[in-house]
């Protein structure tokens, strides 16, 4: 699970955030875990969970399976 929060939209919104960069990131990490603890065959859900603040508060998603492993 990513969780990210954004005070203002001047930079895209927090899920945005979450680029393709940081998505590969996530996934190795993910797959170098799985691999230490021998769950090479457990399937992996990634979540985002974005908060965005505006003039009358949170604005809270989350994003069950975001992204895949590629």
């Amino acid at each position: 699970m990513e969780v990210r929060e954004r005070a203002g939209d001047s930079h895209g919104s927090a899920v945005e955030s979450v680029t393709g960069t940081k998505r590969r990131r996530i996934v190795r990490a993910a797959r170098v875990y799985a691999a230490t603890r021998g769950l090479t065959e457990s399937s992996i859900r990634f979540d985002v969970v974005a908060i965005d603040w505006g003039a009358d508060g949170p604005r809270v998603r989350h994003d069950e399976g975001a992204f895949a492993e590629a």
